[in-house]
């Protein structure tokens, strides 16, 4: 490490010990907490995930137990914090080391990133949180300081711009105090080096920050070209007998995933779909409640109009039981829904 860099890890650790986070509930513990905190974190803020990450302990207070969870256990218990890829990643993930590692959380590099869900800055992060070893991170706070401190043009979609941050990274991470180093990091980009209205009086990094030095700091990182965001719309079907209603579970992958819902169909295609049910309801009474909820995604909008079809009998079978089920109103807390169908149907009383 040249004096530069040294420099700059001493200004950082030396604000850390002063001002970082040093007491959030996933700091000095074993493998598991690390990596499931990490995952959690994932495009998520660190209080939003402080409650999930506790009650998540207490179902799935090891990996052997969420291994042997089911899918279905583990997305209730994460419902709510989104992007659910996460959860089915690491279920999987918790199996493989379970069957694979029996049992033992694997401490290299090369391990951790064949396991689902886990890529170089997050396996970095278990390395160098749980094991003590040197490896640098990269996750979205870090990207921002980095970027900004050495006006790093592009944005992360580029591989160029990724390969000079990689470089960055590695360049100024210390070989001693590493897990105080990354966690300083990833607080100043938290903390100090916001999106918008950064800190830059309060940072460490102001004197050796090439953006504040330009008075450029708002045109880095650089954004992604603006594309229009696409609007889609659904129709999700209420088949509702008494106090009881039919669930459909999502397919695997996709928004979602994995997760209980109501049967829906495209706008457009709906009469002829709904012709074709299985359940040969299209006598039953129905009433279409348009655009009743409207859900922002990352990538695009959706607007949910529901169709509720009041049936007088329940057929005796479903074609398709592994996903499809007759649910109890008092009984959907058990299942995993996402966030606006649960508000959905809450509002239906």
């Amino acid at each position: 490490m040249d004096a530069d860099a040294a420099s700059l890890a001493q200004a950082v650790l030396t604000w850390f010990r002063r001002y970082g986070r040093q007491d959030l509930p996933w700091q000095q513990q074993d493998a598991y907490r690390v990596w499931l905190s990490e995952i959690m974190l994932q495009q998520t803020q660190v209080g939003t995930v402080i409650p999930y990450y506790q009650d998540f302990l207490k179902r799935f207070p090891n990996i052997r137990q969420l291994a042997d969870a089911s899918i279905d256990d583990v997305l209730q218990h994460w419902q709510g914090l989104g992007y659910y890829a996460r959860a089915r990643n690491l279920h999987k993930a918790a199996g493989l080391i379970r069957d694979t590692h029996k049992g033992r959380f694997p401490s290299s590099m090369e391990e951790l990133q064949q396991l689902p869900g886990i890529g170089r800055s997050t396996a970095g992060a278990i390395l160098s949180f749980a094991f003590g070893q040197h490896w640098p991170i990269l996750d979205g706070n870090v990207k921002r300081v980095l970027a900004r401190c050495f006006r790093v043009p592009g944005w992360y979609g580029r591989s160029e711009t990724m390969k000079q941050l990689w470089y960055l990274a590695e360049s100024i991470t210390p070989a001693q105090d590493t897990a105080d180093f990354n966690q300083a990091m990833m607080d100043i980009g938290a903390m100090v080096c916001l999106k918008s209205k950064p800190k830059c009086e309060a940072c460490p990094l102001k004197d050796m920050c090439a953006s504040y030095r330009h008075h450029s700091q708002a045109d880095y990182p650089q954004k992604k070209p603006k594309r229009a965001k696409p609007h889609k719309h659904t129709l999700m079907l209420l088949h509702r007998h008494a106090e009881t209603i039919l669930l459909w579970r999502r397919p695997p992958s996709g928004i979602w995933g994995g997760l209980w819902s109501l049967p829906e169909v495209d706008v457009e295609t709906a009469i002829e779909l709904w012709q074709q049910s299985f359940l040969s309801i299209t006598q039953a009474p129905v009433s279409i409640q348009q655009n009743i909820i409207h859900h922002q995604f990352t990538h695009y909008s959706l607007d949910i109009s529901l169709a509720i079809v009041e049936l007088e009998t329940l057929p005796e079978k479903i074609s398709d039981s592994d996903n499809y089920a007759w649910v109890e109103i008092d009984a959907l807390a058990s299942h995993g829904l996402p966030t606006p169908v649960r508000k959905l149907l809450s509002s239906l009383g």
